[in-house]
């Protein structure tokens, strides 16, 4: 187990391609051979990130499907690395602006209004950018339509060890029903702003112990925090019954157990299946807040990069309201997390 103890990845993955290029691919690496690649539940999971009332005319361009282009033999995996390949057809209205050849460079679609709360100010900082669209590109949450695929092949490791997942919305605007949900978004719609919400995402069937005590960046509780809070717009992440733990009282928030023909039951659920930075047995239950999207119809007051006058912000086509399709994006990270957790309890190179 030396090596094992301080392999902190097993199952690793990274993404490429921008909003408007020809297309998003990833590569998976650290998959067991003989896993059945199931590719219709791919684009169904595909699919799901793209529905959700409040979503915009990107939505009407794009049909979001997987192409497998390593990795994969007959319908099951090799073991060698995975890649998974999206096209944009959008791509077909952009080649030239989002062309790699020096030759066609142009101005075309540039902007060097800052749109605040995106990427731009902060990143064409770091990235010393002075066209604002190079960083939109890369920014712009059209990258989680790949880390879903991703998270549909997590999920099909997941389902071999028996685990399952949901998301539910709990809250948009003010609205707490569907019905609540589809009035709040109408509203902001006609105002041209936009909406944030509150869901949860539910994994099943998980053994105890995945994550550990023992480090504290081997605490599954911080995996999941941090990927959860790195999907674009999201602003809070907590679990079970978390976010009112500051005003509950010890004797009503901790889960007490219980005994019932040797083996452990629990009444409650407030710790969402984590204590000690490792699952308990209980279903994981994480909670996230998505912020109301940053590009308005209404804009926003902002400052030109350009010449550092105050003006309004550029509006690039959008949402109004994507929460459905974040608790999806959601879903795609967390079982990534599970998926390499359970992959180093259980590191055989086949299944």
């Amino acid at each position: 187990m030396g090596d094992l103890e301080v392999m902190l990845e097993k199952f690793r993955f990274l993404t490429s391609g921008e909003s408007h290029g020809k297309c998003l691919t990833a590569i998976i690496d650290g998959l067991p051979s003989g896993l059945v690649i199931d590719t219709d539940f791919i684009n169904s999971e595909l699919k799901r990130r793209q529905q959700g009332y409040g979503r915009g005319g990107r939505m009407n361009i794009e049909s979001d499907t997987v192409e497998i282009t390593s990795g994969v033999r007959f319908g099951k995996t090799t073991g060698a690395p995975l890649t998974l390949v999206i096209y944009n057809k959008d791509f077909e209205n952009w080649q030239k602006i989002m062309s790699a050849k020096p030759e066609d460079e142009s101005d075309e679609k540039s902007f060097t209004a800052y749109r605040p709360g995106h990427a731009d100010y902060a990143g064409s900082v770091k990235y010393n950018h002075k066209d604002l669209r190079n960083v939109l590109e890369r920014s712009s949450a059209r990258k989680t339509a790949i880390e879903t695929a991703v998270g549909a092949v997590a999920k099909l490791l997941l389902k071999h060890y028996g685990i399952t997942c949901y998301s539910n919305i709990l809250q948009i605007g003010s609205g707490t029903s569907e019905e609540e949900f589809h009035a709040e978004i109408d509203k902001a719609k006609e105002a041209g702003d936009t909406l944030g919400g509150k869901f949860e995402v539910v994994f099943e069937n998980l053994p105890v112990g995945l994550g550990s005590y023992v480090q504290w960046d081997r605490a599954i509780d911080g995996k999941i925090a941090q990927a959860v809070m790195s999907i674009p717009a999201v602003k809070s992440v907590s679990f079970g019954n978390g976010q009112h733990g500051y005003k509950i009282p010890g004797s009503q928030f901790h889960d007490q157990m219980y005994s019932e023909n040797g083996k452990i039951y629990r009444k409650t659920n407030n710790a969402g299946g984590v204590e000690g930075g490792m699952t308990n047995g209980e279903n994981l239950v994480v909670k996230a807040v998505m912020k109301p999207i940053p590009t308005l119809r209404t804009p926003l007051n902002t400052v030109d990069s350009s010449n550092m006058t105050e003006t309004t912000a550029h509006f690039e086509r959008s949402d109004t309201c994507a929460v459905e399709a974040c608790a999806v994006v959601a879903e795609a990270r967390i079982a990534c997390v599970i998926a390499n957790e359970i992959m180093l309890v259980n590191p055989a190179d086949h299944l």
